[in-house]
């Protein structure tokens, strides 16, 4: 393994890395109060699938070359099909944006300061309404490596060490540029609280695009 052979990886770790980096970004700014453990474990499921994906692609160039052939096809579509239902389903939650009507003090008799230090501990509506479960977790995983199957013929030549050592490089740069991602969203989310959901669902749906007609 040469350093050739290690830049090649880490360049195509990056590329693979974009759509999970986008996405990353947007739920960083659905949950502006995401606590460093949770955005391990989430930049740590991309990465997962990040090396999952190639090594089964692989695998596949090297025993179903054919029938994988067929179905690189429908990947795209694949990848689409999931990033709109999911960015649909947050665009829907978004622009519903329910509004509570503020508590009247001459009913409550709680004092203007009291109402103002309670407001200041409650998250922000958007924080609160939304948070990232573990199937949508899985399934955008899925959405944004699947396209990767397809690095199978990239590293068709590889020997089985060398293609498992360019998936785990593959697997700790996408680590790195999804922490970065939601280090980004995580920062100004309380900036887009209000629009948060609106805005994570654009992009879902737009990196859904991107991989099926470009």
């Amino acid at each position: 393994m040469t350093i050739l052979f290690i830049f090649n990886s880490i360049l195509l770790g990056v590329g693979l890395a974009m759509d999970a980096f986008s996405i990353s970004i947007a739920n960083g700014l659905l949950e502006p109060n995401m606590k460093r453990r949770r955005m391990y474990c989430i930049a740590g499921v991309y990465a997962g699938f990040q090396f999952l994906m190639p090594m089964i692609g692989w695998i596949c160039v090297h025993t179903i070359a054919e029938r994988f052939t067929a179905f690189q096809a429908l990947v795209p579509w694949i990848a689409l099909a999931l990033l709109s239902w999911i960015g649909g389903k947050m665009l829907v939650e978004g622009l519903k944006s329910p509004t509570s009507p503020a508590p009247d003090d001459a009913l409550t008799g709680a004092s203007s300061d009291n109402i103002n230090s309670e407001k200041a501990e409650e998250p922000s509506a958007s924080a609160a309404a939304f948070r990232l479960s573990a199937q949508t977790l899985l399934l955008q995983g899925i959405a944004t490596s699947i396209d990767a199957l397809s690095v199978g013929f990239t590293i068709e030549s590889y020997n089985l060490p060398s293609a498992f050592v360019c998936s785990v490089i593959i697997a700790v740069v996408t680590f790195v540029i999804c922490m970065a991602g939601l280090l980004f969203g995580r920062r100004f989310g309380e900036k887009f609280a209000d629009k948060a959901q609106v805005l994570g669902g654009i992009i879902l749906i737009a990196i859904g695009l991107e991989i099926a007609f470009l």
